[in-house]
């Protein structure tokens, strides 16, 4: 059995990007947002991403500017670790060693070379018990830096970033947890704990849920649960305090946020509205609505041009002078479940899966970047609890992707089940999919399973699905209709079943000649072409959870799991079991580009992964408790660029990478060494310009640019050479229409690349004419000794006289000119 060696199990695109507060930089042109073990770097004008800072092995858990570099940016990371980088180069600078996981990091201004952290009381990740730690970072000129001298500030703090801050300039920083608020003073070096009633007179609950301070006074904002917000006052003392009380929101508040100046007060939370209440005059207020879902972290520029939310939809919206939107930057939409399978857009080689209510996303894992959206339901999302509405449960794709096809149900009574079975074709005008047939109740129960036939050369376009009917139907495309305006549509072409048993899985062999459909603890194995019942494969009796046919080379093997947690194998061609094995497979997959399974088990709480070969006994790699809870959503995409591992245990990466869900929903993928030394080479490599933002088209067309422009101070064209196209024109040619700009602001530049100077051309026919002058004289002058004398006049006249230069140029000019004009006057 292979070990998983130097493979490791990070995020790798589609992560959280709205897990802690984004942070927008001294000149509010970017974003930095933590985004699992990287910070990503995107552009406030052109939302691209812009940098990934690579190097933490665990979460990132916080982002800050540093405060006496604003060009420079800290990092946390529950890997005990605080990093240190230039976000305009994305050049690591310094590694500060805590010991202890991080969950969130602050600092002021006030208190230098000393940044302040969350670390557990125990040293665990399991820990529920945090502190709030002061970290003295020591003046080193080492990378890697041992940060020895922390002393505690607070104790039993919260682990929600936004329930701690500092205020008045660093002077005090307040804490808040359940019921109680915290607040030190660092001159005093003394703190003063404030406690509110569990209930308040109207039956509201009064625990805190975030915190923010005044830069310029003594004033603490307070959110609660029930959707107050308080301004605490006059707290260095204790029997002093006072605070007042604003209520705008109907649920609890998530996040508070100051502007630089003081002057307002944002607050946010699941009503998807961003309320500005003036500091001071708080019966004035603003609001910014409809921005699409619950609000969960509010952040200013430092000179407060620009405001951000992160919401509860994976996305962070970029708002201008507080009243327009002026970018949206959207990750992987994760909701609280998937209820499709993980799938790959054959097209795009995008991740598929349920996005927004109704909708299935479209995401890319290279570009880490949401495509598009694509609205199968077709009805107005109601946000009310308890009202059924249609959700998208099943996807699937055809192997050219030209067809996918999808299904929603609604359960409003436990006797009433609304079905629909979607077709949809792939316009290649609009590059997405448009709805071609709508089945409505396909079947009299809710659909278990559902697939297309992979085969690339098959004559014919099928879908199957099973249902808790006991049916599984064989859906067909037909011809297009003799009338022009109709095009093809699907109808039925099989229903089958087997002694009233339900069916559960099914899949198609790689070439589509064999279908195999479990009904409970059989599998049938059928015929497409003639749909005759081939053989049927027996099991203990436990039902069939998984399905699964071999590819290339292991294509006689069928595969499935059992209930009774195991693993069998069947080999078509003597149809019987080929081998089994006890495992409790909580889900089985293949590759579709080689020969390799993979199949997660769970067992002691955690998940277990097993790479093979169905035709070989002993695993290719395996890797214990990859992450905790049970795998139940995985899938292989292929990779844009083959990797050359000659390790044995990593040679299953090679031309796929296997991306799998948590139970928390995060998305994990498995990666090497070379791999990630590649892509943090790849990533020293981008150099930002001051002026320009790194957008794709910068690094398209600026570099060559930049190459042309010197080319052409270090020489010059000549007449007689036929211009040619520069590098950025070549590789303009070869990118895609969607991706480019505008055609008006690429055509000067492509115009002017194909001329030639005018002001050269003259001046290198005038050097040209003079060289071309001075030949023919050099000429002359060699040929007049060896000319013979002129012939005299008459015998005793007079000799000719010879003619100078001057005069043989001037002859020879005359000799030159046009003379047809005076013809008219003869």
């Amino acid at each position: 059995m292979v070990g998983h060696g130097d493979i490791r199990v990070v995020h790798r695109g589609g992560s959280k990007i709205n897990s802690r507060q984004p942070v927008i930089t001294q000149d509010s042109r970017f974003l930095l947002c933590a985004s699992g073990e990287c910070v990503k770097v995107f552009s406030t004008s052109t939302e691209e991403c812009v940098h990934d800072l690579r190097g933490h092995t665990d979460a990132v858990t916080g982002v800050l500017l540093k405060p006496s570099n604003h060009l420079q940016v800290y990092s946390c990371s529950a890997d005990g670790t605080v990093r240190l980088w230039d976000f305009t180069e994305g050049i690591h600078i310094k590694t500060y060693v805590i010991g202890y996981p991080v969950y969130s990091i602050y600092a002021s201004a006030h208190h230098e070379g000393v940044i302040f952290v969350v670390t557990p009381m125990l040293n665990d990740k399991r820990s529920e018990v945090f502190q709030l730690v002061a970290v003295h970072l020591p003046q080193s000129g080492d990378q890697l830096v041992e940060a020895l001298e922390l002393s505690a500030v607070l104790s039993d703090v919260s682990s929600n970033p936004s329930a701690i801050g500092f205020g008045n300039g660093g002077e005090f920083i307040a804490s808040a947890k359940g019921l109680h608020l915290e607040v030190f003073f660092f001159k005093k070096q003394k703190s003063y704990r404030f406690s509110l009633k569990e209930d308040n007179k109207k039956g509201g609950k009064n625990t805190f849920m975030c915190v923010a301070c005044h830069q310029k006074e003594d004033c603490i904002a307070t959110g609660h649960e029930d959707g107050k917000i308080r301004l605490w006052r006059n707290f260095n003392h204790k029997k002093e305090y006072t605070y007042s009380t604003l209520h705008w929101h109907h649920s609890a508040v998530s996040s508070l946020c100051f502007t630089p100046e003081g002057t307002n007060l944002l607050s946010g939370g699941l009503e998807s509205v961003l309320v500005q209440w003036r500091y001071n005059q708080e019966s004035q207020r603003d609001f910014l609505p409809r921005l699409g879902s619950a609000i969960t972290h509010i952040a200013v520029s430092p000179d407060g041009a620009l405001f951000c939310t992160s919401h509860s939809d994976n996305k962070i919206t970029i708002i201008q002078s507080s009243v327009k939107v002026s970018a949206v930057i959207q990750g992987l939409v994760k909701g609280e479940s998937v209820r499709t399978d993980l799938m790959v857009d054959p097209r795009s080689k995008s991740l598929v899966l349920n996005g927004k209510p109704g909708q299935l996303q479209f995401y890319s894992l290279q570009r880490d970047k949401l495509l598009y959206n694509l609205d199968i339901v077709q009805q107005e999302y109601i946000h009310e609890s308890g009202l059924e509405q249609f959700e998208v449960v099943k996807a699937a794709f055809d192997a050219s992707g030209s067809w996918m096809a999808t299904v929603e149900e609604r359960n409003q009574k436990a006797a009433e089940l609304e079905l629909n079975l979607k077709l949809w074709a792939f316009d290649e005008q609009t590059q997405s999919f448009v709805l071609n047939t709508t089945i409505s109740t396909p079947h009299e129960a809710r659909i278990t399973d559902m697939c297309f036939c992979q085969a690339a050369d098959s004559q014919t376009t099928m879908l199957v699905s099973t249902s808790k009917d006991g049916h599984f139907k064989a859906w067909q495309l037909s011809a297009a209709a003799h009338t022009e305006d109709e095009g093809p549509s699907w109808s039925c072409d099989f229903v089958g079943a087997y002694h009233g048993l339900v069916p559960e899985r099914c899949c198609f062999s790689a070439d589509g000649s064999l279908l195999a459909v479990s009904f409970q603890e059989v599998v049938t194995v059928w015929s497409p072409a003639s749909w005759e019942l081939l053989t049927t494969l027996s099991q203990p009796p436990q039902a069939i959870r998984d399905l699964c046919f071999g590819r290339l080379s292991c294509s006689k093997y069928l595969l499935g799991t059992t209930a009774s947690k195991l693993l069998c194998c069947w080999n078509l061609l003597t149809c019987s079991l080929e081998w089994s094995t006890t495992m409790d497979v909580s889900l089985l997959l293949a590759d579709p580009l080689t020969e390799n399974m993979a199949a997660f088990c769970f067992q002691a709480g955690g998940t277990d992964l097993f790479v093979f070969k169905p035709s070989e006994p002993r695993p290719l790699f395996s890797h214990k408790a990859v992450c905790s809870g049970k795998v139940t959503r995985a899938i292989f995409s292929p990779r844009e660029e083959m990797l050359e591992s000659c390790e044995e245990s990593s040679q299953w990466l090679n031309r796929s990478q296997l991306h799998f869900l948590t139970q928390y929903m995060d998305l994990m993928t498995f990666t090497t060494k070379a791999e990630e030394d590649r892509l943090l080479a790849s990533s020293r490599q981008l150099v930002v310009d001051d002026s320009v933002a790194m957008t794709p088209f910068y690094l398209l067309l600026g570099k060559h640019r930049q190459q042309d422009t010197e080319d052409a101070v270090s020489s010059s064209l000549s007449s007689d050479t036929v211009p040619q196209s520069s590098a950025a024109i070549k590789q303009l040619l070869q990118t895609p229409a969607h991706v480019m700009p505008s055609t008006s602001y690429l055509c000067s530049m492509f115009v002017q690349s194909l001329l030639i100077s005018v002001t050269d051309t003259r001046e290198e026919n005038k050097h040209a004419e003079e060289k071309m002058d001075s030949e023919e004289e050099d000429s002359e002058e060699e040929m007049e000794p060896s000319n013979p004398r002129p012939q005299q006049a008459s015998e005793g006249g007079p000799e000719a006289p010879a003619l100078t230069k001057a005069q043989l140029r001037e002859l020879r000019r005359v000799r030159k000119q046009d003379h047809s004009w005076s013809a008219g006057f003869l």
